[in-house]
């Protein structure tokens, strides 16, 4: 490791050398300024492109006035010899050997040089060594990967990988994954509409015809899918077709049981096509309790700080209620307290984008 950084020093203080040695040269030519050599250059490629058709002649008069323009001007103007002041060459010199040098120096004093090398098969081998549970997305992600390549992979193996390359924010790994898993099990409705719902994180919601052609592929193979149902239906209200796309949307509400969330997501979906207000989900006695229940959230986070799944539920719970000011205060001093842990700021940014209860 030390041998490496020695080695990178010597390298940039050259190469910061041999540039200012180069520059050093054409200051002492004296060379003069290049622009009008530059103008006529132009001149002769506007000419060039006229006489091969790739412009027209109405064009080339008006970009060829302008280039001769600009080269009489320069012609007229005074031209100065490139030249440089010999003292500061030489601070430049010394700037330029100093600072890897100085460079070096702070590794060695702020840094770790007698930390061996970590290679990527190394990490590997100790992350596989670990709970599972004790691993980031990334990293479980690199471990699947290293699985499937050594033992092959199955439907079940590339699904985990693409939800761990989605957790990882990786939405093209998980696409690929799920297209992996299709080609061993095209009939699986699951895989389709997993796919289709990756293809929409990637275009930011929007129902492309990739991912439109994910879910009928569902829904062929599954009547019952209710992610792609719904999307299908969203499809045909943006394209216009509202009737279809309601009744469909009413008919996958009147199939799902009065206490399931997928039911109050779609019934908010079709009073918002309708320009409606959303149907009221909780009564006041139901709110008066899921308001004590963040209290008391909160006040268990207050006496035991440490608890990172904890405030991520507390953020979500008032975006849901609809609650901004706390929410963001609580993002705020959460953020604070988990700094060093970009997973868990992750998570928070992500339930602080909850939508609120309509």
């Amino acid at each position: 490791m030390i041998a490496f950084w020695v080695v990178a020093g010597v390298l940039s203080a050259l190469c910061a050398g041999l540039i200012l040695w180069s520059s050093a040269r054409a200051a002492a030519a004296g060379d003069a300024d290049p622009t009008t050599a530059l103008y006529r250059r132009q001149l002769r490629e506007i000419d060039d492109l006229a006489d091969r058709g790739l412009i027209p002649e109405s064009e080339r008069a008006v970009t060829h006035a302008e280039a001769a323009r600009r080269l009489l001007a320069a012609a007229d103007g005074a031209q100065a010899p490139w030249i440089s002041d010999p003292g500061r060459r030489r601070w430049s010199l010394v700037a330029a050997g100093l600072a890897p040098l100085l460079a070096l120096g702070l590794y060695f004093a702020v840094g770790s040089p007698g930390m061996g090398d970590q290679g990527f098969k190394t990490r590997i081998a100790a992350w596989r060594a670990l709970d599972p549970e004790h691993l980031t997305a990334p990293q479980m992600a690199v471990v699947l990967q290293a699985l499937i390549k050594e033992r092959g992979g199955d439907p079940e193996a590339y699904g985990f990988l693409a939800q761990a390359q989605m957790a990882s924010d990786n939405p093209d790994g998980a696409a690929r994954a799920l297209r992996r898993a299709i080609e061993l099990a095209p009939e699986r409705a699951d895989l389709w509409e997993a796919l289709g719902e990756v293809l929409l994180a990637q275009s930011e919601g929007q129902v492309t015809p990739q991912a439109h052609k994910a879910f009928q592929e569902a829904v062929k193979r599954d009547p019952t899918a209710v992610s792609a149902r719904f999307h299908l239906a969203r499809a045909e209200v943006e394209a216009g077709d509202r009737r279809a796309g309601l009744a469909a949307w009413r008919g996958l509400a009147d199939e799902l049981p009065a206490g399931d969330r997928r039911r109050a997501a779609v019934e908010r979906a079709i009073a918002a096509a309708q320009n409606q207000p959303a149907p009221q989900e909780l009564d006041d006695g139901q709110m008066a309790a899921v308001q004590g229940m963040v209290a008391t959230l909160a006040a268990r986070l207050e006496a035991a700080p440490d608890d990172a799944e904890g405030w991520v539920r507390l953020v979500r719970s008032y975006a849901v209620l609809g609650d901004a000011a706390r929410r963001d205060e609580t993002l705020t001093k959460a953020k604070a307290r988990f700094a060093a842990q970009p997973d868990v700021l992750k998570a928070l940014d992500l339930a602080a984008k909850t939508e609120p209860m309509r």
